[in-house]
């Protein structure tokens, strides 16, 4: 399965159309960042709800899954380099909303902190984003069910082409092995996200690539986006995950679910996207 969605990824970039006309100019990119809100989505916001396909469904193993994510900016590139500052927050929750009394199985919290920077070759034209950030995500438990951890990730964000978005991030992980020792065997120590619009504005499709340090552990996360509204960051979203690490509590079970449901996608500090008209 993996090998197959490896090889989609392959097609899509290598038969996507390329536009480098529509790639924009450092001026273009200083103008957006001088006029976008300081408070916008960081990642995308939906409500989704869903089923096993690796388990017997029934009301116990069917769940809602929701995310709230948000972005404040703190500076607008008046830092050294050009860079901004920005706070980010994101909160993750999966309810067990058809079982008895419809408890919250686990609720996942990332606050996190950091520094955004466009990068440009020499004709002065966007060629990546890269942002360097600290994460803090725990579930808010103690004891036994206490998970968290901590992390310096440094991303990269690039357009292959006018359909095509490629995002890289790597962490470095410290404070978690006093209570998680085991959790970069499931997460690993990065993932890729790649995002390709089938139809502008109207089909997208984006996949999410994570290798755990051990065996074969890790995940992927496959999400298919219609929108059919007015607002044009307003979607419904088919999700398939299949693997570990879907939440905090439990990553190192393995999970396959499919779910479905209203997603606002992020895509306010989404250059690419803005070039890929």
């Amino acid at each position: 399965m993996k090998r197959s969605l490896l090889l989609l990824l392959f097609i899509i970039v290598c038969f996507s159309p390329v536009t480098h006309s529509q790639v924009l100019t450092r001026a273009q990119i200083d103008d957006t960042i001088a006029s976008i809100p300081s408070f916008s989505i960081h990642k995308n916001n939906y409500f989704i709800t869903g089923v096993p396909v690796n388990e017997e469904i029934s009301k116990q193993t069917a769940d809602v899954k929701y995310q709230i994510s948000f972005k404040q900016l703190l500076t607008r590139k008046t830092l050294p380099w050009d860079s901004y500052l920005f706070l980010t927050y994101t909160q993750t929750a999966f309810w067990n909303v058809y079982a008895k009394s419809s408890p919250f199985a686990e609720i996942n919290f990332n606050p996190g902190i950091g520094l955004g920077k466009p990068l440009y070759n020499k004709d002065d034209k966007l060629v990546a984003m890269g942002y360097l950030q600290y994460e803090h995500e725990s579930n808010g438990r103690d004891s036994i069910y206490s998970r968290s951890w901590n992390r310096l990730s440094l991303s990269f964000e690039a357009a292959l082409n006018s359909r095509t978005t490629l995002r890289v991030k790597g962490w470095f992980p410290f404070r978690y092995k006093k209570d998680n020792p085991e959790i970069l065997d499931y997460l690993g120590l990065g993932e890729v996200n790649l995002s390709y619009q089938l139809e502008p504005k109207k089909w997208i499709f984006d996949v999410q690539l994570q290798k755990g340090l051990k065996d074969w552990y890790g995940s992927v996360r496959a999400q298919l986006f219609y929108n059919l509204f007015k607002m044009s960051n307003q979607y419904l979203m088919l999700e398939w995950y299949n693997g570990y690490g879907e939440s905090l509590i439990s990553f190192k079970e393995f999970r396959s679910m499919i779910r479905i449901g209203y997603v606002i996608r992020s895509n306010n500090l989404n250059f690419f996207e803005f070039s890929s008209k």
